[in-house]
């Protein structure tokens, strides 16, 4: 139910009329889309602070130093960190090349059976609900434009988007999230004033700000509620740091 206030619902439909002016419209439609670098972050942060929170609660669990915490963390920070950026990189790779794949396997076909092709467009466009002179427009416009009628198969037939994924770029910034907010556990273990629980607790307390905040970033992003958007993020990075406690709390009465 819309709880906003008439004043408040007045100022939101003034800024959408803004972003819906003509101008603004040709303007935004004829920016290429931006690239998936919030999936990247969110990727790399969170996966980052669970991979290192499960090895902070996993030795906790298992009685290990402090020491010990501090040294499979760090390792596991940047190996783990950069086999994720890597992976990354590779995912985002293939999907240019698929996408550049697909872009010669229809500029061949529009070459050597262009009419073929039209009717492609033809039953793509029909199945949309489009019939008699509309149809034949739509067909021939988009067909006497060689880059249009690729980019509407690329879009219709494959399923490929206009979303550009550039590989170092997700590399990056998986790598960079992963290291940033995977450090954050960790960071009460450099202060050796602490007695071990509770560098723990405070690994728990920052680490559950973390995964929280990752999910207001989300709900910024994306316009959502931005509690649920934080209890979300934190239930998923708790439940699987939870589940390292445990193991850890199970082989350590299993093997002593």
């Amino acid at each position: 139910m819309d709880r906003q206030n008439p004043k408040h619902q007045q100022e939101s439909r003034e800024a959408l009329i803004e972003e819906h002016r003509p101008e603004r419209i040709e303007a935004r439609l004829r920016s290429r889309p931006q690239s998936q670098w919030l999936s990247d972050f969110v990727l790399g942060a969170i996966d980052g602070c669970v991979t290192t929170f499960a090895i902070v609660a996993g030795a906790f669990g298992a009685g290990f130093s402090e020491a010990v915490v501090l040294v499979m963390g760090f390792a596991n920070l940047i190996a783990d960190g950069f086999s994720m950026a890597v992976s990354n990189y590779e995912a985002a790779s293939v999907e240019r090349e698929q996408r550049a794949a697909a872009m010669r396997t229809e500029r061949q076909h529009i070459a050597l059976i262009p009419e073929g092709e039209r009717e492609e467009i033809r039953q793509i466009f029909y199945r949309k609900g489009f019939r008699g002179e509309v149809l034949d427009n739509i067909v021939d416009t988009i067909t006497a434009n060689q880059k249009l009628w690729i980019e509407t198969m690329l879009a219709e037939e494959y399923g490929i988007s206009r979303l550009e994924h550039k590989p170092l770029g997700a590399a990056l910034i998986t790598f960079a999230a992963f290291l940033c907010v995977g450090a954050i556990p960790l960071l009460p273990y450099l202060f050796h004033s602490l007695n071990p629980a509770e560098q723990f607790y405070a690994s728990v307390v920052l680490s559950v700000c973390a995964f929280f905040a990752i999910g207001l970033c989300k709900g910024l992003v994306f316009s959502h509620h931005l509690l649920v958007a934080g209890l979300k993020t934190l239930f998923f990075g708790s439940s699987a740091a939870a589940l390292a406690l445990a193991v850890g709390y199970l082989l350590r009465h299993l093997v002593t």
